[in-house]
């Protein structure tokens, strides 16, 4: 069963040097009790695709292509009945929760609104639904952080009272952006087993778009990797992690600092992702990347099913070790030297 599909979804935004196109033919769908990332570098278009998915677009967003939740159409649905299901059926916890908190209201103000407006409740049942809720994320006193503004919580209490108060109404869908950010490693791994909990308790359908790889690891059952605006991988989270098909994948693997015998230094990906006003000819990542080819540069690859049905957007089929890369940064450096 699906509970949110996705279908050639694309996202533009009218800017002052031209049209941006953030996302591109996006297509995914999601089922209860599963957990899928996405994952990518800041401006691939993540947060877009489910932003677009939300409604919450910017005024110059345009939204091409179909987002179905539970076999219901969003793209187009009136207002009045998006905000019927924003919230109830689907819920996003944004990055920030001290900007996403409005700083002049208590907690206890914020999370009661939300069940007094969607679930029609009276306020103390309100104000009790809150607390169970505040328990259920491990918040020890949820009275007194009831009584509490954002300001005079710690960054990890206010992560789980927006976690809190996403689920408040036993949502089917719910998306987490960048829900580590900011947080101390001991905090982070809270989190990782909060989600992990909440999915099975609840069966709740999870969406993680991270940069974080380590987040990816511990959480999720599927992997979904964008550069540019586009996939250019997707599998399972072990299909990825152990065996991974596209260099921009690769190279995000082992630009990841981890304790490894023998490595003393990270192999980074060289470069800067590209203007998505002006991309390059062929593939986007050909710029950037240490295994391309003529044919990288002329062509754009399709992404195309591979083996146990992942899907892949690359012209290259051989081995990738971090030799490869390590050789390609060496050759940059020694032409940046002999141009000088």
């Amino acid at each position: 069963m699906t509970m949110l599909e996705v279908t050639d979804l694309s996202v533009s935004f009218r800017t002052q040097a031209g049209t941006v196109r953030a996302v591109d033919k996006m297509n995914f769908s999601v089922a209860p009790g599963q957990t899928l990332a996405i994952v990518g570098e800041s401006g691939s278009g993540k947060s877009q695709t489910v932003m677009a998915a939300m409604g919450l677009l910017a005024n110059n967003g345009e939204v091409e292509g179909s987002v179905k939740f539970d076999g219901r159409e969003l793209i187009g649905m009136k207002s009045g009945d998006l905000n019927k299901i924003r919230g109830q059926d689907m819920a996003m916890i944004f990055q920030d929760p001290m900007t996403s908190l409005n700083p002049y209201l208590r907690v206890e103000d914020q999370m009661v609104e939300v069940l007094m407006f969607h679930k029609n409740m009276k306020r103390k049942e309100a104000i009790d639904r809150s607390e169970e809720m505040l328990k259920t994320v491990h918040l020890p006193d949820p009275r007194r952080i009831l009584r509490r503004y954002p300001h005079e919580l710690s960054g990890g209490q206010r992560q789980r009272v927006m976690i809190a108060m996403a689920l408040l109404c036993d949502p089917k869908v719910l998306i987490a952006d960048e829900p580590t950010t900011a947080l101390d490693v001991t905090v982070q791994a809270q989190m990782l087993k909060l989600f992990a909990e909440l999915t099975d308790k609840f069966n709740t359908a999870l969406i993680i778009i991270t940069h974080d790889l380590g987040v990816v690891a511990g959480l999720a059952d599927e992997m979904m990797v964008m550069y540019a605006g586009r996939v250019v991988e997707k599998g399972s989270v072990d299909e990825l992690f152990y065996d991974p098909r596209h260099p921009y994948t690769f190279g995000l693997l082992h630009s990841t600092p981890h304790v490894q015998q023998g490595r003393d230094r990270l192999a980074p990906i060289k470069g800067l992702p590209p203007n998505l006003t002006n991309l390059p000819p062929g593939c986007a990542f050909n710029p950037r990347c240490a295994f391309r080819f003529d044919r990288c540069v002329k062509e754009r690859p399709a992404l195309i099913v591979r083996e146990h049905n992942r899907l892949s957007a690359c012209f290259y089929e051989g081995e990738m070790t971090e030799h490869d890369m390590e050789e390609d940064l060496v050759h940059d450096r020694e032409k940046d030297v002999a141009a000088t």
